[in-house]
């Protein structure tokens, strides 16, 4: 009996335990006001704004305010759930306080920025009561992200302005907040969002796993991790499961382009603009393709998480891989708590190739809460808040538990010299950069969902076929090795035209055996060229 009741007392206390020790926090009820957010950012960021937030408020209202975080997943989760709240809203208004009848016509059209001129008159009067509406989801923010999701939650008309604009105008201005930096739009010109801190992509790398592979350099380029070196030990993403890396690869692609185009302007300056603009994005495009191919080549593996990448590398399963900054930095900052003095861990967004876009903040149609909504836009675009993202924890104004290794989306954050002993990373003005990516949407902006697709048959979808090519050619003596490699490299079938033309239209027409049979059909011709490729490497035709 005394054997089983030390049994039951242990399990009681494995259960009690976490409920006892975790740190209290303010209930609802407990606090003078309330905020609901919803965001994808992560505990450490969620943990240290709402500390700030409470002091901050506290300080200038005199009342204290509880954060009600919404987590539900990333993007895409937060935009489905978003829809359905707003639809059910929407869908109460128009029925019960209105007495209109619902129907699919009504449900789809009240939630189109872009309806067509010709659409029903019903459909119109549907949209119009919507927008001067107060249909709530029952959340006051939308928090972290990128502006291509705003942009969405915006046409659908779930945003509405703020006034944070017109209560701080001297912010929005080139020296604070710029309008537009690196051809990335930074807030919505009617005051719908506003970017909250910058975020960018880089290469993550692990000094103990160069040097063992005999590195002397450190990567600074894109086009270092096509070093046969890397042969094995690259950690790569789906861009088809993470918007983010599909964005990194776009940056990559963007930068050969402009290159292309850097060459044949010094080549023939006098050539007509607009042509010479058309040969160096196509060019561009498959230099982009060619480059990721080998990168590729050189990947352990394809993960459906850009998070698992920066963990193996810092753990030294691989020696380097493509990252949001963010991720990079933070484990960075992990793994230097642990080895205090020893910087194992190194990262660098290419000059030029990787550009700076924002997570912003929006207040949401129907907020409960809209004045502290306001008040919490206030903090976070405020230098104050600013300051959160890149202290260093325990100084004065900066995080107190977790360095958040972010960079502030204000410019003037970056003219207070004495500052620097304070940030986590001193040496880092996304501002000051010589050579600065500028994002031409015209050229890839149309093609984003069709790139990441290409991008996963040639390198992930065909990835046992095109390691033992690679090995082949890499091992191979000239001139076999730059035959094969042609061969490896051909990518008539998936070019810009064929992507703009064929592709896009296999994926996204209403019938989903086309998406599936275009896929199958370039699996094959890439797995044929790297059969080839390989045969040609080992001395054959």
């Amino acid at each position: 009996m005394l054997k089983r009741g030390f049994i039951i007392l242990a399990l009681v206390a494995t259960v009690a335990l976490p409920f006892l020790l975790r740190p209290h926090r303010e209930a609802p009820g407990e606090a003078d006001d309330t905020l609901v957010i919803i965001t994808p950012h992560n505990e450490a960021i969620r943990h240290e704004f709402s500390l700030g937030f409470r002091e901050w408020y506290k300080a200038r209202t005199g009342r204290s305010v509880v954060l009600d975080w919404r987590m539900i997943g990333g993007t895409s989760e937060i935009a489905r759930y978003l829809e359905g709240e707003y639809v059910a809203s929407f869908r109460n208004l128009w029925t019960a306080k209105m007495g209109r009848a619902w129907s699919a016509e009504i449900q789809s059209g009240f939630q189109n920025g872009r309806l067509p001129k010709d659409a029903p008159a019903l459909v119109k009067e549907a949209r119009a009561e919507f927008l001067a509406s107060g249909a709530s989801c029952g959340i006051d923010l939308f928090f972290g992200g990128g502006p291509f999701d705003f942009e969405r939650q915006a046409r659908a008309g779930r945003l509405v302005d703020s006034g944070i604009g017109r209560l701080h105008p001297d912010w929005f201005t080139p020296d604070s907040i710029p309008r537009t930096f690196g051809g990335e739009v930074y807030w919505d010109q009617g005051g719908l969002w506003y970017g909250a801190v910058l975020s960018s992509y880089g290469i993550l790398f692990n000094r103990d796993a160069l040097k063992r592979l005999g590195f002397e350099r450190e990567p600074k380029a894109w086009s270092d991790l096509t070093d046969p070196r890397y042969v094995g030990q690259i950690g790569m993403c789906d861009p088809t499961k993470s918007g983010s890396i599909a964005a990194a690869f776009e940056n990559v692609i963007q930068q050969e382009m402009h290159r292309s185009l850097d060459q044949l302007q010094a080549a023939d300056a006098a050539g007509e603009p607009k042509a010479r603009v058309q040969r160096a994005v196509r060019e561009g495009w498959v230099h982009g393709l060619q480059l990721l191919q080998l990168v590729g080549a050189n990947a352990r593996y394809f993960t459906d998480t850009s998070q698992k990448p920066p963990i193996d590398v810092a753990s030294g399963d691989c020696a380097a891989g493509m990252c949001i900054d963010f991720y990079g930095r933070e484990q960075q900052e992990a793994v230097r708590r642990r080895t205090v003095g020893i910087e194992r861990l190194g990262y660098v967004s290419p000059e030029g190739g990787a550009a700076y876009s924002v997570d912003p903040i929006a207040l949401l149609r129907g907020a409960p809460h809209p004045s502290v909504a306001l008040a919490f836009m206030e903090y976070t675009l405020s230098l104050e808040g600013q300051k959160l993202w890149n202290f260093r924890t325990g100084t004065p104004g900066g995080p107190r538990q977790f360095a958040l290794r972010r960079l502030p989306v204000r410019r003037d954050f970056y003219a207070h010299p004495e500052w620097r002993p304070l940030l986590s990373d001193p040496d880092t003005n996304p501002y000051s950069q010589k050579k600065v990516l500028v994002h031409e949407n015209d050229w890839t902006g149309q093609l984003f969902q069709e790139l990441a697709v290409v991008i996963r048959i040639t390198t992930e979808d065909t990835h046992p076929e095109l390691v033992r090519a690679w090995r082949a050619i890499i091992a191979a003596p000239e001139p076999a090795r730059s035959r094969a490699l042609a061969v490896l490299q051909d990518m008539s079938a998936v070019d810009y035209d064929q992507s703009l033309g064929p592709i896009k239209k296999a994926l996204t027409s209403k019938n989903l055996v086309d998406a599936i049979r275009l896929s199958r059909d370039l699996d094959d011709v890439f797995r044929r060229n790297y059969a080839h490729a390989e045969s040609i490497a080992r001395g054959g035709n």
